[in-house]
C-alpha cells in the first residue's frame, strides 16, 4: 500500500469529524417524522383522517429513501471529486435539505388540502436529499478509517447517532413546539444540521486516483423491482382495508384490530418473498435463512419505527391532551429509549458473541411485545417511561442480535450488496406500519394500533425461530 491509498493517521476529532452527520440524520428525523409532520398533518386534514393521511404520506417517503439512498450511494462510489467521494454528496444533501426543511414554517401557515398537498412534496424532497446526505455518510467509515479503528468509529457512531439527538429533541426541540414556537424548533433543528455537515467537511478524504469502474445498474434496477413489487402489495393491503372497514359499521374493536394485524402480516411475508423474487440473482431468491432474517427484521421494525412515528397521536389519545403540549412528552419518551440502548448496547454485544443469536433475535422480540403491553395498559405517565425502557432493552438487543445474525448467514463475499438489501426492512417497515395501521387508527383509535405493533414483535420472534443456518 502507497503514500497515496495509506489512510492519515487518525486524531480523537477524527472519529467526530467522521460521524458528526449522523447526529444531524437522527436529529432531523426525530424532529420531522415525530412531531412537525403529524401536527401538520392533523392541522391539514382534521383529526378523523389524520392517521390515514400520516400515513400515506409515510408510505410515499420511505420508498422514495429506500431508493435514493442506494442511487446516492452508487453515484458517490463512483465520483471523482477533488473534495473527495463522499462530501459533496452531504454538503450538497445537507444544504438542500435546509432550505426544504424551513419551508416548512411557511406550510404551517396554509390550509386544508393545500396545505397537506405542499407538505407531501415537501417531504418527499427532503428524504430526497436527506439520503444524498445519508449515503454520502455511510460511505466516510469504511474509506477513510483502518480496519483496526473500526471498533472505535462505530462506538463515536453510535453515541452520536442514538443519544444525543434524541437529548436535544426531548430538552429542547420538543418543549419548543409545546408551546407553539414552531419556528424556532425549525431553525434550531437546521443550525444543528448545518453544523454537523461543517464538521463532516473537516474529514481528510482523498481525492481517489484510480478511474472509476463503469456503472453498474444491476443492483439498482433489482432494487427498482423490488421496491415496485413491495409498494404494490403494500397499497394493495391498504386498499383492502379501506374498503373492509366501512363495511363493517358496529364491528368490534378486535374486529378491527384483527383486520389491520392479518394485513401487516401480509405484508410483511407476501411483500418480502414477492420482492426478493424479482431480484435478477438466483442465488438471493433461493437464500432462504436470508429471507427470514429480512421478515424478522422488517416485523420488528415496523413496530420499533411506527410506536415513534405514531406516538404524538396515541399521547394525544390516551392521556386527552392536545396537540402541542402533547409534543413535549413525545419528545422525552424517544430520549428514555435511547439512554437504554446506549445501557443495554455493551450487554446486547457481549451476549451476541456468546449465545445463540438467533434465539436472542427471538427474545428481543418477546422484551418488545412486552413493553407495548407496558405501552396499552399503563394509566398514567410514569407507566409509558418504564415501557420506553423495555422497548430500548428490546432494540439493543434486536440490533445487535440481528445484525450479528446477518453476518452470519449471508455470503461473506458479498457482505455489502446482501446488508444493503436489509434497507428493504428498514423502509418497508414505516411504510406498512404508517399506512396500514394508520386507517385503523382513525376508526378504532391508536390505542388499538399499538397493540398491533406488539403482534409484530412477536412475528419477529417467529421469524427469527425459522431461520435455519450453521454459524460461518
Amino acid at each position: 500500500m502507497n503514500a497515496e491509498t495509506t489512510p492519515p493517521k487518525l486524531h480523537w476529532y477524527d472519529h467526530i469529524f467522521i460521524n458528526s452527520n449522523w447526529f444531524a440524520l437522527t436529529l432531523r428525523s426525530q424532529v420531522l417524522a415525530g412531531l412537525v409532520v403529524p401536527l401538520l398533518v392533523q392541522q391539514f386534514v382534521g383529526e378523523a383522517q389524520k392517521g390515514t393521511y400520516y400515513g400515506t404520506i409515510r408510505l410515499w417517503a420511505l420508498m422514495m429513501a429506500l431508493l435514493m439512498q442506494a442511487l446516492f450511494g452508487l453515484l458517490s462510489d463512483h465520483s471523482r471529486s477533488k473534495w473527495g467521494r463522499r462530501r459533496p454528496f452531504v454538503f450538497l444533501g445537507t444544504v438542500l435539505e435546509v432550505v426544504i426543511i424551513l419551508s416548512m414554517a411557511w406550510i404551517a401557515t396554509l390550509e386544508g388540502m393545500r396545505g397537506y398537498s405542499i407538505l407531501f412534496i415537501a417531504y418527499l424532497l427532503s428524504m430526497l436529499t436527506t439520503n444524498m446526505s445519508q449515503a454520502g455518510t455511510q460511505g466516510l467509515l469504511p474509506d477513510v478509517v483502518p480496519q483496526g479503528k473500526r471498533g472505535i468509529a462505530s462506538g463515536v457512531k453510535m453515541l452520536l447517532e442514538v443519544p444525543l439527538p434524541l437529548i436535544l429533541v426531548g430538552l429542547v426541540v420538543a418543549p419548543m413546539i409545546s408551546k407553539g414556537n414552531m419556528l424556532a424548533a425549525i431553525v434550531v433543528t437546521c443550525v444543528a444540521m448545518l453544523i454537523c455537515m461543517g464538521l463532516t467537511m473537516f474529514v481528510r478524504e482523498k481525492r481517489p486516483e484510480t478511474s472509476a469502474a463503469p456503472l453498474n445498474w444491476k443492483p439498482f434496477i433489482s432494487l427498482l423491482l423490488m421496491t415496485g413489487v413491495f409498494t404494490i402489495i403494500i397499497l394493495g393491503l391498504g386498499q383492502v382495508v379501506k374498503i373492509i372497514i366501512p363495511a363493517m359499521p358496529g364491528a368490534s374493536r378486535f374486529a378491527y384490530g384483527a383486520i389491520g394485524v392479518i394485513a401487516m402480516l401480509l405484508a410483511v411475508v407476501v411483500g418480502i418473498f414477492a420482492s426478493l423474487a424479482v431480484h435478477l440473482d438466483k442465488s438471493v431468491r433461493r437464500n432462504t435463512p436470508f429471507i427470514w432474517l429480512v421478515i424478522s427484521r422488517l416485523a420488528a421494525l415496523v413496530a420499533i419505527n411506527n410506536i415513534a412515528s405514531f406516538l404524538l397521536y396515541f399521547i394525544q389519545e390516551k392521556f386527552d391532551m392536545p396537540g402541542k403540549q402533547a409534543a413535549s412528552l413525545a419528545g422525552m419518551l424517544p430520549m428514555v429509549l435511547g439512554g437504554f440502548v446506549i445501557l443495554f448496547g455493551l450487554v446486547a454485544g457481549w451476549l451476541s458473541d456468546r449465545y445463540d443469536r438467533r434465539m436472542l433475535t427471538a427474545l428481543s422480540g418477546v422484551i418488545g411485545a412486552i413493553g407495548v403491553a407496558v405501552i396499552v395498559l399503563g394509566s398514567n405517565v410514569p407507566m409509558m417511561y418504564v415501557a420506553a425502557g423495555i422497548i430500548g432493552l428490546a432494540y439493543a438487543l434486536f440490533n445487535v442480535a440481528s445484525w450479528a445474525l446477518g453476518t452470519d448467514i449471508i455470503p461473506r463475499e458479498r457482505a455489502g450488496e446482501f446488508l444493503g438489501l436489509q434497507n428493504l426492512a428498514g423502509a418497508g417497515a414505516g411504510a406498512i406500519g404508517a399506512y396500514i395501521g394508520g386507517v385503523i387508527a382513525d376508526q378504532s383509535g391508536y390505542v388499538l394500533m399499538m397493540a398491533m405493533f406488539g403482534v409484530m414483535f412477536l412475528l419477529s420472534s417467529a421469524a427469527a425461530v425459522l431461520i435455519r443456518a450453521k454459524k460461518a
